[in-house]
């Protein structure tokens, strides 16, 4: 991985303590990789303010939330931040920096979240998708929200990097087991499948027996045919939101209470038989 700019590393080393010398060695040690390459004519941008280490405030009041990366979440009215979350939005403004403050932005096929952000890729003065840069260094999780995946590819082989390397977020694991979830939000959970259903709502895929793994059935068509053959009985590792269906009384007799919409293919791997 080539850092774009030593005097922003060095920046990012001496603000953030929870990144530590143990994965500021990790980090300068690794092989230069080149991730996700420059597409043809980016929009030129200026940056105002880094928000977090997923999102930028750009200097024509645009919001943009960067494809393919869920940044931990720095805490808010009063709540502690995630772990690595100062760290990834440090990196990320040593990164926008390195860059004099102009960055690349290439829109995504949907462009806005339901927020009104938009959605886009975000390259360095270097040439570098900062997405991938940050998912190489343990400081985010790849994610895929179907129409925009035209990246998971390069940024699914950035995240194997920080994880074969255990650092950042991968430096113990972040994966939990399914029988052991307990609130809703982002997780990456590990567990068996038991039993694949299909309605009219799509596919439901039974973890563990507490949480349920489902493809809606708008994005059905985003999964290969052969995708759910054979899944029953193999071990999985699924990344999503997870929601909880007993809040406003929404769970049903019979219904598990946790379930995690699949948003792409890529957001379920098979670990083993």
């Amino acid at each position: 991985m080539r850092m774009a700019n030593p005097s922003g590393f060095a920046l990012l080393q001496k603000k953030a303590p929870l990144v530590g010398a143990f994965f500021v060695a990790a980090i300068w040690h690794l092989p230069a990789l080149a991730f996700c390459p420059l597409p043809a004519n980016p929009q030129p941008v200026a940056v105002r303010q880094v928000v977090d280490g997923d999102t930028l405030r750009l200097t024509d009041g645009r919001s943009v939330r960067m494809i393919g990366i869920n940044a931990p979440e720095i805490g808010r009215k009063g709540r502690t931040s995630e772990p690595y979350a100062e760290a990834a939005k440090r990196r990320l403004q040593a990164l926008v920096k390195a860059s004099d403050g102009r960055v690349g932005l290439v829109p995504g096929a949907e462009v806005k979240d339901k927020y009104g952000r938009t959605l886009a890729h975000i390259y360095g003065r270097n040439g570098n998708n900062l997405e991938a840069q940050l998912l190489s260094e343990g400081l985010g999780y790849r994610v895929a929200v179907a129409p925009n995946v035209r990246l998971v590819g390069c940024q699914q082989l950035a995240e194997q990097v920080a994880r074969k390397a255990g650092i950042g977020l991968w430096r113990s694991s972040p994966v939990v087991r399914a029988r052991d979830v307990r609130q809703s939000g982002f997780a990456v959970i590990g567990g068996r499948i038991q039993g694949v259903e299909r309605n009219r709502g799509g596919v439901w895929l039974t973890l563990d027996s507490t949480v349920v793994l489902q493809v809606p059935a708008r994005l059905q068509r985003n999964f290969p045919p052969s995708f759910f053959d054979n899944l029953k009985g193999r071990q999985v590792e699924a990344r999503g939101w997870v929601l909880d269906r007993s809040r406003k009384g929404g769970l049903q007799p019979g219904q598990r209470r946790w379930v995690l919409p699949l948003t792409d293919p890529s957001m379920l791997e098979r670990i083993s038989g």
